[in-house]
């Protein structure tokens, strides 16, 4: 089973990709499509919506700002189930609030009891109004303390501050990380798959390709090509189990969502 964890929509350079990325749908599983960035989130939510009921595959996850959207338990229920949408995904440097500012706690509290799904996408390109100061990983620690039940993945790894996404995903059972490889940039994405290893986190990494800005095919050969690449050098290794039960983890199951 392949489950690409981390897609997209739109891209600057194409606008509209959803007939790309129904074509690229038919290589996978299923996969999590994340609305956009936007001004305008109603729109963005229901263009995902729309999407989501064409593409059995697809799961939605509606972007959603606690400190400005309605929070309260049915607000919540109407962005996201109620319109097949199975989680939210949080722009908080970009959209300048505090993971765990007090709105934005009201809001997990109405998501874990509805069993949604929180995506963190703090991670580059930033804009210059962005605030990188929330986008810290760390800062993620109070609401996975105080939601323990509510499932959390951070995306690309909570880069550029890998090492504290490791902390968190070694602390808390339901706190998890994309690994959105880029293809183009092995000597990062080594590094990161090797320092989870040696931490023992292999099994809260969740395999993603960024799409469009990468293909899922040439992710999954980019990481189960390490150990090739390393043959005649002394650096340390990653077994090939470890590595595939990345691509092929069951992410629907882990996250609770029905096949």
């Amino acid at each position: 089973m392949i489950i690409d964890c981390h897609t997209h929509l739109e891209c600057p350079e194409r606008g509209d990709i959803r007939i790309d990325h129904a074509e690229m749908c038919e290589k996978l599983d299923g996969c999590f499509v994340m609305a956009g960035l936007s001004n305008d989130r109603e729109a963005v939510n229901q263009d995902l919506a729309d999407y989501v009921r064409s593409n059995p595959k697809a799961c939605g996850f509606a972007n959603l700002n606690p400190a400005e959207d309605a929070v309260r338990l049915k607000s919540v229920r109407n962005l996201t189930l109620d319109r097949g949408l199975s989680g939210a995904v949080l722009y908080c440097a970009e959209n300048q609030f505090h993971p765990a500012h007090s709105r934005a706690l009201r809001f997990y509290e109405a998501a874990q009891q509805l069993g949604l799904i929180i995506y963190f996408h703090n991670c580059p390109p930033y804009s210059p109004q962005a605030v990188l100061d929330y986008a810290q990983p760390w800062l993620i620690d109070e609401i996975a303390r105080t939601f323990p039940d509510l499932k959390i993945i951070i995306g690309r790894v909570g880069m550029p501050f890998f090492w504290q996404t490791e902390s968190l995903l070694a602390k808390h059972a339901n706190v998890y990380a994309d690994l959105t490889i880029h293809p183009q940039r092995i000597w990062r994405t080594y590094n990161i798959v090797v320092s989870a290893y040696e931490a023992g986190v292999m099994d809260k990494m969740l395999f993603g390709s960024g799409f469009p800005y990468a293909q899922p095919e040439a992710c999954i050969e980019t990481l189960l090509g390490f150990n090739k690449m390393l043959a005649d050098t002394n650096l340390p290794q990653v077994p090939r189990e470890k590595l595939r039960s990345i691509v092929e983890r069951d992410t629907l199951t882990l996250m609770g969502l029905k096949k």
